[in-house]
């Protein structure tokens, strides 16, 4: 069993080394997805372009705005008080938040009552705009508190509030999106390209007709499909290697848990993708035909099931569902959880574990359906 294992092994290598063209785009696609993606997706909300409409003119209304373009979350666009002026900033996209400030607003405060200003935000992208509404609203609260304080000095009294909040995040101190985005890009990328990557294997050889030559041979077809399916889990490998130096050398993610747990999570998951290609191949009769149900059996599900974007806990009962059919879905707690929470063996041993019977299945009916049969 092991020599016709081994042939196969050769020959699918050399034939994998003899076309540079194909072996470059094993290792240069998931780079450019990592690097496209990595750049270009991004969960932060920064500098985002505010406009004030300042009826005052005064120093406190100077100072109101101060606390918002002294932050890096806001970056001033302009002051004005033309209100068709306004509404153009806001359609175009110059301006993302209008704060307007009345013209009785220093006098006011002064007197020590309550002014009221008008915040316009722009919702087209709601997640956006529901964090620029909260950056308002604790930039606000500082200038009130600030207020309060002075009141409360001029009157020989000291502010003591009742309740406070020590503030201590975990795992992502800075709340980079680039800490969870990134090691997220490379699930998905290692479940997309391995998956197109295997889908190619056996179909190939149909619509070539060498398929019958392991028809015809003595070859088993566990054999075949080990022959097969080895060399491409190495260079999956190796991809995954690739990545993981980026994340970590040019991103700047941060590491702290296993790099060999997550290895052979790695290797583990890179077998099950393959296999999930390899399955579809042996199930169709082209190769348009096996990319294209291949891209949709692993890209859609893996964007919006596995937690890349939203936490599974968050999806419905049906999402939850489907998400933990996924192979994706438990490496991705397995790469976040070793990147950021250094967790190890004892507490993702499930996922090793569902990555395992989910690598038993794709090839056990890899076996089944691949039938050695002449026409």
């Amino acid at each position: 069993m092991f020599e016709r294992t081994r042939a196969i092994l050769m020959k699918e290598t050399r034939e994998l080394l003899r076309d540079p063209v194909y072996l470059g785009l094993a290792f240069a696609v998931p780079i450019a997805l990592m690097l496209l993606f990595g750049y270009g997706l991004s969960a932060d909300v920064t500098h985002m372009p505010i406009l004030f409409v300042d009826h005052d003119r005064s120093v406190f209304s100077r100072d109101y705005m101060d606390g918002y373009t002294h932050s890096d979350y806001f970056d001033l666009v302009g002051v004005s008080n033309d209100a068709g002026e306004v509404e153009q900033w806001l359609r175009s996209g110059k301006a993302r938040v209008i704060i307007d400030i009345p013209s009785d607003f220093s006098r006011k405060i002064t007197a020590g009552e309550s002014v009221a200003l008008g915040v316009t935000v722009d919702g087209s992208f709601a997640q956006r705009a529901e964090v620029m509404v909260a950056y308002v609203e604790a930039i606000h609260g500082l200038y009130n508190q600030r207020l309060l304080e002075q009141a409360l000095s001029r009157n020989g009294r000291s502010l003591a509030l009742p309740v406070q909040m020590a503030v201590s995040v975990w795992y992502n101190p800075a709340l980079e999106s680039k800490n969870f985005i990134v090691p997220g890009m490379m699930v998905i990328i290692l479940m997309m390209f391995p998956a197109i990557l295997g889908a190619l294997l056996v179909v190939r050889e149909k619509e070539a007709g060498t398929i019958f030559n392991y028809y015809a041979s003595p070859a088993r077809r566990i054999e075949i499909i080990i022959g097969k399916a080895l060399p491409y889990i190495g260079v999956i490998f190796l991809d995954y290697l690739i990545l993981f130096a980026m994340s970590i050398g040019l991103f700047g993610v941060r590491f702290i848990g296993s790099f060999w747990l997550l290895s052979v999570s790695a290797l583990l998951y890179s077998i099950c993708t393959i296999g999930i290609g390899l399955l579809i191949s042996v199930l169709t009769r082209t190769q348009i035909a096996a990319m294209l149900i291949t891209f949709l059996a692993t890209v859609t599900p893996s964007f919006n099931y596995s937690g890349f974007m939203t936490p599974v806990a968050s999806q419905d009962n049906i999402g939850q569902f489907v998400a933990y059919l996924l192979p994706a879905t438990h490496f991705m707690d397995m790469v976040r959880g070793a990147y950021l929470k250094g967790l190890g063996f004892a507490f993702y041993w499930p996922n090793l574990l569902a990555l395992t019977v989910y690598s038993l299945l794709l090839y056990g009916l890899a076996w089944l359906f691949l039938k050695k049969r002449i026409g």
